[in-house]
């Protein structure tokens, strides 16, 4: 690692945690106690240049690592992870482009995408589908210079708030495997293309998520990343490995928040005449706790750098969205009986830490096709060696 990049990495991890501590914890409750979108919060991390984190310097993006991105995304997250969503999937596409657009997509998207003028989300999930990406039914039809997009999607995050999409559509419907018949276009809100009702979540508030509409929707051919039809799985699977790292540091986040909640209220609160930090039990909790968050921040760093240094990250990438998602569904339920009943009240940050964590386990590929994946790459690794 350069000079430059350790010091760029300092600055702007600086920067975002006082943002956090000043602007994000303040507002973060009736956020989500009204669900309301931070629109001021939001426009602030553009003002800071968190919508090209790792959009290369040369099309106006900060240009930074993956492992200063996901520690962006912990820090982040340790305030309120809803604050995350509107740069997670715009993440994605921007991914997407830069490593598989063509030079004209670059230029004409990604600068936009840098500074926040264009705010994007992954249109990909649908009301029947779910994990079975290859099954997804939105058809592309070509129509000359166009295609015509028809179809559902469904738990779009910034599908509200967004006004560009990394989408995905069957422009082949008849060739096996499916996922071969599967493109990817950039699409940007217009005639025929809409968002449809705002999905009422357990957490993650005051983030829009929604469902999209596509009614005879046409885009442009010159809108189809890479230029070349069949791509599309592909390239979102590849940015999705990205997207596993963010989705781990969010949980590191999350956990962080909750066990440093938990470590000052043991030292505050007293029972039977003492503090129960003094108490083995509630030790053995708080180590437990630490231990588990550092290590699912290892893990996730892991990743990151394995992606920076250019190898293969899969395997790493699910290992990490695995257990980093786990364990922070644990630590922020046992700091809540570290607090005791008043844990279980509004009034503190713990029980939102709670109903955001299952997100994690869900979202960019639920952990039970994170432990397929993992299975999979262990074993073709084995089979490699003998």
């Amino acid at each position: 690692m350069t000079t430059n990049i350790e010091e760029a990495r300092k600055q702007i991890l600086a920067m975002v945690r006082e943002f956090v501590d000043r602007d994000v914890r303040p507002a973060a409750a009736q956020h989500d106690e009204d669900d309301t979108y931070p629109t001021a919060l939001v426009d602030q991390m553009a003002e800071m240049g968190l919508f090209g984190i790792t959009i290369p310097e040369e099309y106006g993006g900060l240009g930074l690592d993956h492992s200063t991105y996901a520690m962006v995304f912990e820090e982040l997250s340790r305030g309120w992870l809803s604050i995350t969503g509107p740069i997670g999937t715009h993440s994605i596409l921007a991914h997407a482009l830069a490593h598989h657009g063509t030079e004209d997509q670059k230029r004409r998207w990604l600068p936009g995408m840098a500074t926040g003028e264009h705010r994007a989300g992954l249109a990909l999930s649908e009301p029947g589908g779910g994990s079975d990406v290859a099954s997804l039914q939105t058809t592309a039809v070509k129509d000359g210079e166009e295609y015509v997009v028809n179809g559902n999607k469904l738990f779009i995050t910034n599908g509200r708030e967004g006004n560009i999409f990394f989408l995905l559509a069957k422009t082949d419907t008849t060739i096996e495997p499916q996922h071969r018949g599967i493109s990817g276009f950039i699409a940007e809100k217009g005639p025929g293309f809409t968002a449809g009702k705002d999905l009422n979540k357990l957490g993650y508030r005051g983030v829009d998520t929604t469902e999209l509409i596509f009614n005879d929707y046409r885009v442009g051919t010159d809108n189809l990343i890479g230029g070349e039809e069949g791509k599309g799985f592909y390239q979102a699977m590849d940015a999705l490995e990205t997207g596993r790292v963010n989705i781990a540091a969010r949980a590191v986040g999350v956990a962080q928040a909750a066990f440093d909640d938990a470590l000052a209220y043991s030292l505050q609160r007293e029972a039977f005449g003492e503090l129960i930090s003094e108490r083995q039990g509630i030790q053995f909790m708080l180590a437990e706790m630490a231990t588990k968050i550092q290590a699912a921040r290892l893990l996730t760093y892991d990743a990151a750098s394995k992606k920076d240094s250019g190898d293969r990250f899969d395997l790493e990438a699910g290992m990490a969205k695995l257990y980093a998602s786990e364990i922070c569904a644990e630590v922020t339920l046992d700091a809540m009986r570290v607090h005791g009943g008043v844990g279980y009240i509004k009034d503190l940050p713990l029980e939102r830490y709670y109903r955001d964590a299952p997100l994690m386990i869900i979202g960019e590929g639920t952990n039970e096709m994170q432990k397929l994946i993992i299975a999979r790459n262990l074993l073709k690794r084995a089979r490699a060696k003998g």
